[in-house]
This record gives structure tokens, C-alpha cells and sequence, in this order.
């Protein structure tokens, strides 16, 4: 059966995965294909999907909501809606890693000055983007010559 610990322990190894070919092999063709093509962000969006759909459609879907910190806790307290809002962070943060990396690699900013954005994408979101937009600033995007 499917609990949500079961699909925590899928959801978490993927992601993983994710990061390790941004970090480690950007340019290989596998990297391109699972993460930079958009598959896994995408999988972990449909996975998102049906989560919280069954969170929803389940006993606690009337619990909680977004109107006020404590409904937001009321809403957590589901494991179902815990695990979804977990991908959604996972998801979020993968799409934008690899948003980085496209847009590094258009831009020829050097790969070991992404890694330590997309080391921060990775454990807290919204300051690894806010560094890689402090750095990309300085390699705008080649123009073709006219």
C-alpha cells in the first residue's frame, strides 16, 4: 500500500539524483534528458498533482487552508498534505536549478561559480536564485554576430 513515508523515500532519492547530475555532469546528455529537459521537475509536478488531490478529496481535505499561519499548520498536520507540499518544494527547486543551469551554461558563466547557487537552490530556495542572480548580472547573453 501507499503511504506517504513510502512515496517520501521515492520522492527524496529523485531529487537527489536531480541535483547530483546539475552539480556533478551538466552537459551530459542524461542530465539533459532527465533534468534540464524539464522530466523530473515535471514528474514531481504530477506526482504533486495527485497528492494533493487525494489530500483533498480525502477525510482531512477541509482541514486547514492558506488564509492564516495557523491554518497553513492545520493543513500540514495531514501527512498526505505534508508529503505534497514537500514536492512541491522539490519540484520548485529542481525546476529552477535547472532554469540556472540552462541559463548559465546560454550565458558561458563558468560552471564552478553556478555550483555554489545551485548548492543553495537546493537546501534554501530563494537565496541560491537570488545568488545566481547577483552573479549572473555580470555574463549577459552573447549576441549573434549581425
Amino acid at each position: 500500500m501507499l503511504t506517504p513515508d513510502f512515496l517520501f523515500s521515492l520522492a527524496n532519492p529523485a531529487a537527489v539524483l536531480g541535483w547530483a547530475l546539475l552539480v556533478l555532469a551538466p552537459r551530459w546528455r542524461g542530465t539533459r534528458a532527465v533534468v534540464l529537459s524539464g522530466a523530473l521537475p515535471l514528474v514531481l509536478a504530477a506526482t504533486y498533482a495527485v497528492l494533493i488531490a487525494a489530500h483533498y478529496l480525502g477525510p482531512h481535505g477541509g482541514e486547514g487552508g492558506f488564509q492564516s499561519l495557523d491554518a497553513v499548520a492545520a493543513l500540514f498536520r495531514d501527512r498526505w498534505a505534508l508529503l505534497a507540499g514537500w514536492v512541491h518544494y522539490l519540484c520548485f527547486d529542481m525546476w529552477t536549478g535547472a532554469w540556472e543551469t540552462r541559463d548559465a551554461q546560454l550565458r558561458g558563466l563558468p560552471h564552478w561559480l553556478l555550483v555554489p547557487c545551485l548548492l543553495l537552490t537546493f537546501m534554501f530556495g530563494p537565496v541560491g536564485l537570488l545568488l545566481y542572480f547577483g552573479v549572473r548580472g555580470r555574463y549577459p547573453v552573447p549576441h549573434p554576430a549581425a
